[in-house]
């Protein structure tokens, strides 16, 4: 059976074109022994390194600003498409397996050339300790599993008066640009995704070399000019035995409703009306709407995705030519070794990087939880979610004149008339049905109950654990209802669920759901204690309960945002396995990512609730994820030149500090009643801030990092040179000096360690006029800080180097936070956060232990940096500079606009797991 099974796969893969070497039929009799998919990496480097005019160093501002927008970085004329040595590769690939496992049984996966000059192979653990020892072998890692971690929002972000009108209008945001996405697929049928709602020319950008695919799921004709490359990967999956092609679709078609979600967030076309369970919620558009969009699907409802199906598809992302890719994905486990960076993932993102590609990747759906970050390393973008300003509210009032709030997409009752309440407890058929049925009470089968009792007035549903767990539907109990003829349908929330928080969900009729258990009471008290019976048999005689429900289909404005959600991921960035804290930021920052409607799959799974519908209101850091994509389109339709961390210093230093209200943001902090356990939000939870995106088109100043940067930072890690050598090909010996994380050029600076006295240096580059900026900073606590120059004038194209000199005045191990200001007379203003976590002030030990604290010198390098004897410094305003601490700016720096009708956008359905 097993080698009827090895050569249906063969075929299988072959007919999805993703067999790229041979199997081999003899039988060596180790038909029992274990088999798993395995990355392995060759030491030669991979065609990214080699060819196009790859920027080694990316500091495009080294010798000013570019005159010519594209002198710096134009990647793609190499002509990819036509490079043949793809095959050449796979052929290399080949000879070294019929060498190494000569006679025995494997299957070749993939060929990765571009990125990784590597492949993917099924083999035994024997297997792949064979290759490992040879020479050319340069590392081998065993597969992994990942997981998937619009229509106000635009509004929100204040893009039709700012960033749309910078780009020319809605109509040219974002034209020219390829947006890649590793995630479910896509529905090509989609609206948002069609090529012809605009007279205007739509070209292909020519430097994009990318291919759809096609297949009985995929018909020729799915790709056009908006959607203009598709292709599936799925072999680790095919190999494990656990594709399920009837439901996961062996083609690029989004079979989930994820993919499909999160690529009309960040490029979806503007204007498409969002209409669920036949209510018009306005219409929906993309942060840039007029960008392309090409898909990579490596994830599937049925299982998630594994790391070797994902390489494969960032590595074909960055050939095709790409410039944003999105992954709203992140691993089940943490990565083992010395450090999180080093996984396959990662390190072929770094090659992305290199190859002049921003990558976004959703933090993960783990908080609120400190180090439950998913996404580790600096050269990633990676983005929190956040809620925005618009709210569903329902509400039921009863006979009594108690109001309850509740959820529910659903149109209320005639306000002038009180209709009866009906429990489904009270409605069976058989009285027995409620001892043997114990779940009669969902109202999932409508032959259970007598229509008698229930035409007409509204029914009331327990709402239990098994919604959650999605062995009921709120979908079925509203069917339910049509079926018995009921006014509407009211859901009570079953005691046993506990800090459940539950989202709007859309319902054809009347209805309500009441999330909180103690309100519950309340209806289920008043509903029995107006129950009329018989004072013999007990049996009810009537139901004197009455109430009407207000409806929940109007959005309301007026909502305090935004704040980071209860399940964004948070920082500190873990380093390693062992949690020890790395010296970078993350969260880069946060976005939308909470109640976002966007375009969903007519065949998506993903929610139940949305079954059937062209569009689905969905919660998480995968949501949060495109809006940066899409914002980093405009970013780069502007700065064509600009790098991959020039665009993300753009988006982080002038992210927001406040809500629309003018206070600090907020950051929840449990899952169960989050609204009343939040408190002000710090870096580790929410970065450098909430995006703004107007003033990301105009930073004034940039930090920029290089490749090389990141290459000193990955060979500054204890023991981390032979690991580079085998993810790069590169020897860290060719690098004369090696920096760690707080020395990197980031537009923040996070000290784990600080050990009496550091300095730090930052570089900036003017990309605007020139101009004058005064500097103010606030010193996290137990720390002062002292920033060099205080004051400074900087020309167009010019660099100022920033000393900014720490020093630990007490003993802790608990993080503090502070921030760098710099402020510029022609209205440019930037933020760096400032983290500290464990301070050792070694004056004060010598006076506690009368010796001096001595260290070793690892850590000494590690990061405890320069062991300065600094006075302590103080904090702002320094004198001299009439600055005061950061001055809250208008919400956003945007123009505080009404919202308009185009944009109403709604809350979330997927209640314990936000999609990441």
């Amino acid at each position: 059976m097993e080698g009827i099974y090895l050569v249906h796969l063969m075929v299988m893969v072959l007919s999805l074109g993703l067999l790229a070497g041979a199997l081999c039929q003899v039988d060596d009799g180790s038909d029992n022994e274990t088999t798993a998919v395995y990355i392995i990496t060759l030491k030669q480097a991979p065609a990214s390194h080699y060819y196009g005019k790859l920027r080694k160093n990316t500091n495009v501002f080294k010798h000013g600003v570019p005159r010519n927008p594209n002198q710096f970085h134009n990647r793609r004329d190499n002509s990819r498409s036509n490079w043949s040595s793809s095959s050449y590769v796979a052929r290399v690939h080949d000879s070294l397996l019929r060498r190494v496992l000569r006679g025995e049984k494997y299957l070749k996966l993939y060929s990765y050339h571009y990125l990784i000059n590597g492949f993917a192979v099924l083999v035994t653990p024997e297997q792949a300790s064979k290759l490992s020892r040879r020479r050319e072998v340069a590392n081998v890692a065993l597969d992994f599993s990942v997981r998937t971690a619009t229509t106000h929002t635009p509004q929100f972000l204040g893009l039709p008066q700012g960033a749309w009108v910078k780009a020319g209008g809605y109509e040219t945001a974002g034209e020219g640009i390829v947006i890649g996405f590793v995630d479910t697929g896509i529905d090509p049928t989609h609206p948002s995704f069609a090529d012809d709602i605009s007279l205007n020319s739509y070209p292909v950008p020519s430097h994009f070399s990318g291919v759809c695919e096609v297949t009985r799921d995929f018909p020729s004709g799915s790709c056009n000019r908006k959607l203009i490359g598709a292709r599936h990967f799925a072999a680790s999956a095919i190999t494990r035995g656990i594709f399920n092609s009837s439901q996961d679709y062996a083609s690029p078609f989004d079979g989930d409703g994820h993919g499909t979600h999160t690529a009309s967030v960040a490029a979806g076309n503007h204007g498409i009306p969002v209409i669920v369970a036949g209510h018009c919620f306005g219409n929906a558009s993309g942060m840039a709407p007029r960008a392309h969009v090409s898909v990579y699907k490596a994830l599937y409802k049925s299982f998630g995705g594994f790391a070797a199906d994902v390489v494969a598809a960032i590595d074909q992302a960055a050939q095709d030519g790409v410039d944003v890719l999105s992954l709203s994905i992140t691993p089940n486990r943490r990565p083992p070794g010395i450090a999180t960076f080093f996984n396959p993932i990662d390190m072929a993102l770094l090659s992305a990087v290199k190859a002049g590609v921003f990558t976004v990747q959703a933090a993960g759906n783990t908080g609120p939880s400190p180090k439950s970050m998913s996404s580790f390393s600096p050269w990633i973008f990676t983005v929190g979610a956040a809620s925005h300003d618009r709210v569903y509210s329902n509400s039921i009032i009863l006979g009594n004149n108690v109001t309850i709030h509740g959820v529910g997409l659903a149109p209320g009752t005639d306000e002038d008339t009180m209709l009866t309440l009906v429990s489904a407890l009270h409605a069976v058929n058989n009285e027995t049905t409620v001892t043997t049925d114990m779940y009669v009470g969902e109202c999932q089968d409508s032959s259970n109950f007598n229509q008698d009792f229930i035409e007409g007035n509204l029914l009331i549903c327990s709402y239990s654990i098994r919604f959650v767990l999605g062995l009921s539907t709120i979908k079925q109990a509203v069917e339910t209802a049509k079926n018995l003829s009921a006014a509407g349908v009211v859901f009570y929330m079953d005691p046993f669920v506990i800090g459940f928080q539950l989202n709007p969900i859309p319902m054809s009729v009347p209805g309500i759901i009441i999330p909180s258990p103690d309100d519950s009471k309340v209806l289920l008290q008043y509903y029995n204690s107006s129950l009329e019976r018989n004072g013999t048999t007990k049996q009810i005689t009537k139901f004197g309960a009455v109430a009407s429900i207000l409806g929940g289909l109007k959005a309301n404005y007026s909502n305090s945002a935004p704040k980071v959600m209860y399940y964004s991921a948070r920082g500190p960035d873990p380093e390693d396995s062992f949690l020890d804290d790395a010296d970078i930021l993350k969260p880069n920052l946060v976005a939308p990512g909470n109640s976002i409607w966007a375009a969903w799959s007519s065949l998506g799974t993903d929610s139940v609730e949305f079954q059937g519908e062209n569009f689905a209101m969905m919660s998480g850091t995968s949501m949060a994820a495109p809006h940066i994509a899409g914002l980093a389109a405009l970013i780069k339709q502007k700065f064509p030149s600009f790098s991959a961390s020039a665009i993300a210093s753009a988006l982080s230093s002038t992210a927001s500090l406040y809500d629309n209200n003018g206070g600090p943001i907020m950051a929840q902090r449990a899952y169960a009643n989050p609204d009343l356990n939040q408190s002000p939000a710090t870096p580790f939870d929410m970065g450098s801030g909430f995006v703004n995106a107007t003033a990301a088109l105009d930073p004034g100043l940039i930090f920029d990092s290089s490749y090389d940067d990141y290459m000193s930072f990955l060979c500054g890690i204890n023991g981390s040179s032979p690991v580079v050598l085998n993810y790069t090909g590169q020897n860290c010996l060719s690098y004369n000096s090696t920096i760690n994380g707080t020395d990197l050029n980031l537009p923040s600076i996070t000290i784990a360690k600080l050990y009496q006295s550091r300095t730090v240096q930052r570089s900036v580059t003017n990309i605007a006029g020139n101009e004058t900026y005064k500097v103010g900073w606030s010193a996290p606590y137990g720390v002062t800080v002292k920033v060099v120059p205080a004051r400074f004038s900087i020309a167009s194209g010019e660099r100022q180097v920033l000393s900014v000199f720490f020093d630990a005045i007490m003993n802790s191990s608990i993080a503090s936070h502070g921030r760098i200001g710099l402020f510029g007379d022609q209205g440019h203003v930037l933020n760096i956060p400032l983290s500290v976590i464990v301070k050792i002030d070694a004056r004060q030990l010598k006076e506690e232990n009368g010796n001096p604290m001595k260290f070793d010198k690892i850590n000494a390098k590690k990061g405890l940096g320069e062991m300065k004897n600094l006075p302590p410094f103080p904090n702002i305003p320094i004198p001299g500079i009439p600055f005061p601490q950061f001055p809250p700016p208008p919400p956003f720096d945007i123009p505080n606009v009404p919202p308009l009708p185009d944009f109403p956008f709604p809350p979330i359905p997927s209640p314990l797991s936000p999609p990441a």
